[in-house]
């Protein structure tokens, strides 16, 4: 299953060198926790020169409250857990090539309400220098805490600036309380950071009227496989097969965890006293099929297929269980299913069910 967590406060902190002109749009005790975009970035001014630049780290925190509830409860097993960032779109960067490091952030900080463009400047909240109003950082930028199990990275070339980042070492040290959940904070690798390469990364922040909010994924395998008496489809690739939901309801409430039960059968069968059309007492093989979630409007896939989608069967049917309190309510979502055959095609199935979350 994958499960989402969006972000309970975000903002990003920025430094500017003595040379760098743009005092008013960014400085060191300016507030940005109020926008709808949060920045990564390097900016250079008049020349490629450490003397007159301009660099950014983005701060994010999560309440892991429920996700821990259903560990205790031995629910969620052994979950692994992603930073999601989602790029603006249209941004154009020369150097494609980078890295990107996230790190448990080891002081509480406010989120505060200031924005890019906001004159007068605001201050209250967290800044380059204070991680609350008038409480400073021990050192200037953030304080996290580094080493194995406490910090987390991802390279990008040439490819989506989204973040995808693997924080499972993170998360788990602060749900069994090695270190505090002060959130992390997300930074130009090392060296990079520094060096005179330029860059300017924006992604959409807490704050966004999009669909594209941060957010944490949660993803743990919940497949359960015992077959009774159903029939094993053939996967032979030879012959075509159909796979739908059964009782598909128009609309489910946001609060709801559901569990969606799927047809499967041959596409074509004769007309026999042993075989009919509308038998679908059938079950795809173990691991044979995947299930996903796209945002109607957007055309976004919010679950994707992989690993954590594999559906499950019990004596009734095959099915998937899916938690939508993370959906977007009001929005509409459709169903798409993948079947793997043993002649290595991988067919993908829209029948255009779509459900409404409220």
């Amino acid at each position: 299953m994958h499960y989402f967590i969006f972000a309970s406060k975000d903002s990003y902190v920025t430094k500017n060198s003595a040379g760098y002109v743009k005092q008013l749009r960014d400085t060191v005790d300016k507030n940005y926790g109020g926008g709808e975009i949060v920045e990564l970035k390097k900016e250079f001014v008049n020349s490629y020169s450490t003397s007159s630049y301009n660099v950014s780290r983005i701060l994010t925190q999560f309440d892991y409250s429920d996700v821990s509830a259903s560990i205790v409860d031995g629910i969620i097993t052994n979950p692994k857990y992603y930073l999601r960032y989602y790029e603006v779109g249209g941004q154009s960067n020369l150097d494609k090539t980078y890295s990107l490091s996230s790190y448990a952030l080891s002081q509480s900080w406010e989120e505060g309400v200031g924005k890019y463009l906001q004159n007068p400047v605001e201050k209250n909240g967290v800044s380059w220098t204070n991680r609350i109003t008038d409480s400073a950082w021990t050192l200037s930028g953030g304080d996290w805490i580094s080493g194995s199990g406490y910090e987390a990275s991802q390279s990008f070339v040439n490819q989506s600036g989204d973040i995808e980042m693997d924080v499972t070492d993170i998360v788990n040290s602060q749900l069994d309380s090695t270190i505090s959940n002060y959130g992390f904070i997300t930074k130009f690798s090392g060296s990079y950071e520094d060096n005179v390469t330029p860059h300017n990364l924006k992604f959409f922040a807490k704050n966004t009227h999009t669909i594209y909010a941060p957010k944490l994924e949660v993803r743990w395998n919940d497949t359960s496989f015992s077959t009774g008496d159903l029939n094993a489809l053939t996967m032979s690739g030879e012959l075509e097969n159909h796979i739908f939901i059964k009782g598909l309801q128009p609309k489910y409430r946001e609060s709801e965890k559901v569990r969606f039960r799927i047809g499967c059968r041959k596409k074509y069968v004769q007309k026999t006293f042993t075989e009919s059309v509308y038998n679908s007492s059938f079950h795809v093989p173990e691991g044979s099929g995947l299930y996903s979630f796209v945002d109607v409007g957007t055309n976004t896939t919010i679950v994707p297929f992989s690993a954590y989608t594999s559906m499950s069967c019990d004596s009734t049917s095959m099915y998937f269980d899916q938690w939508l309190n993370t959906f977007e309510p009001g929005r509409y979502y459709k169903v798409l299913f993948k079947l793997k055959y043993n002649d290595g095609q991988e067919i993908i199935y829209d029948n255009d069910e779509e459900f409404k979350v409220i």
